[in-house]
């Protein structure tokens, strides 16, 4: 199943600076990790926000639940999830 996910981050300001640093550190290193599972095939920044635009390819509305739930900055995220399926004019289904 593919779903178009938006995440946007708002980190508190008085968040301690080397707590902030280990929690980016981790949350890199977790969407690396999903993107190198094949679940997380496309992300793009949205300029001039500490915000993205994805595309998840996953199982189940239940394994991108997990999926994002285990990502370090979920705690600080407002996520936007549509489901995604095929358009009948896409040039790929004709």
């Amino acid at each position: 199943m593919l779903f178009h996910v938006r995440m946007d981050v708002a980190i508190p300001r008085d968040l301690d600076p080397d707590v902030r640093a280990e929690t980016v550190a981790k949350e890199k290193a977790r969407a690396l990790e999903i993107q190198r599972s094949g679940r997380w095939p496309h992300i793009w920044r949205v300029v001039g926000q500490y915000s993205n635009i994805s595309i998840f390819d996953v199982e189940s509305a239940d394994d991108l639940h997990e999926l994002l739930w285990s990502l370090p900055l979920f705690p600080f995220m407002t996520i936007t999830i549509a489901p995604l399926t095929t358009h009948p004019s896409d040039l790929a289904v004709q």
